[in-house]
């Protein structure tokens, strides 16, 4: 059995050559910091730097998908336990770029209360910020959209934040229920107006799809100060 699975390059909004792959590289490399994590929008660190949120179901893989971006084994916590990131947690990208790990959603055994404080929170925060560059809706790819994850798609279009679909965990399904899963999310997508067009395929597992990732996002950082 082979250790990692064969998963065909995703399609990107980036040209993933050569220099973008090793411009992902070496700004995942550098210090990534834990800043702060919230419970409400009035501890929302100022900033002006680009952000980039990662947003999902419960137990989706956004930790795990966080700690193998930075390469790192605990930058961020996980937990087979659903809904154990409980507040907004900022990581600081060598002052590039802000990586924020939202609450996870559509957690059915959590109390009414708290879903819906983690509810209000996130999306007043994907409302309300305007250094926010892109939102990273991770899909889990054994599973596929849920409708859960169709009311987040709805607000974020209502608010016009830019998201882009991650699929994660893709070394779990087989290859053609994989393919079909690709398919059916990018027809779906189309009718999105704010969501991009092209789905990122990913394991943290197996490190597939990182690299890709990594260019994407690192096109979206801060330019680094030239002389």
């Amino acid at each position: 059995m082979a250790d990692t699975p064969s998963i065909a390059t995703p399609a990107v909004d980036v040209e993933i050559d050569d220099a973008a792959l090793e411009a992902g590289r070496v700004l995942f490399a550098r210090e990534c910091r834990f800043v702060i994590g919230v419970a409400g929008l009035d501890q929302v660190p100022p900033t002006d730097m680009p952000e980039i949120a990662f947003v999902g179901r419960s137990n989706v893989g956004k930790s795990s998908l966080l700690n193998a971006l930075t390469g790192r084994h605990a930058l961020a916590r996980t937990s087979n336990q659903p809904g154990r990131t409980q507040q907004l947690n900022f990581f600081d990208l060598d002052d590039r770029l802000m990586l924020v790990d939202l609450p996870g959603y559509g957690y059915a055994s959590a109390p009414k209360a708290m879903v819906e404080r983690w509810t209000r929170l996130v999306r007043a925060y994907l409302k309300g910020r305007s250094v926010l560059r892109r939102c990273c809706l991770l899909i889990d790819a054994r599973h596929g959209i849920k409708d859960v994850d169709r009311e987040m798609m709805a607000m974020l279009d209502t608010a016009a934040v830019n998201y882009q679909v991650i699929l994660t965990k893709a070394d779990k399904p087989g290859t053609a229920e994989l393919a079909r899963r690709l398919d059916s999310l990018t027809a779906e997508l189309s009718r999105h107006p704010a969501a991009h067009p092209h789905v990122l395929i990913t394991s943290a597992r197996h490190n597939i799809g990182i690299s890709e990732l990594r260019a994407v996002l690192a096109a979206l950082a801060r330019p680094t100060e030239t002389s």
